[in-house]
């Protein structure tokens, strides 16, 4: 069984920073692919970035491209989003999730484990 643990979230102003991190149990962390989603308040959960197994291919959600940036340490089972110049529009619950195959995807579908979320609040 899998478990992910997301850390980090917190309250910042806009254009402020924060980094998120997400620690995996299990064996098969370093031979998939790793995402971020997030869901605010009355939306549905929307992608917001992905790596592929090695970290060699890296997705991002038009709305975070160029502000986010998501890593991973196969040898500590963590991946990380470091998030820049945050917007109001970023407040949400964002969840690590853990893929199916280790090539990176948008689709939530491709994803079989999910943490239990940590909250992002950006304040105006």
């Amino acid at each position: 069984q899998v478990q992910l643990v997301e850390s980090g979230g917190g309250l910042v102003q806009a254009g402020g920073s924060l980094t998120l991190s997400c620690a995996a149990s299990g064996r098969t962390f370093s031979t998939t692919t790793m995402g971020w989603f997030r869901q605010g308040t009355g939306k549905e959960r929307e992608f917001v970035a992905a790596v592929s197994w090695r970290g060699l291919s890296t997705y991002y959600a038009d709305s975070v491209k160029g502000r986010f940036t998501i890593s991973r340490d196969n040898a500590k089972n963590t991946v990380f989003l470091q998030m820049n110049s945050l917007k109001p529009e970023d407040t949400a619950v964002y969840y690590c999730a853990l893929g199916a195959f280790p090539r990176a995807t948008m689709n939530s579908d491709g994803y079989t484990f999910w943490g239990q979320g940590t909250q992002v609040t950006v304040s105006s």
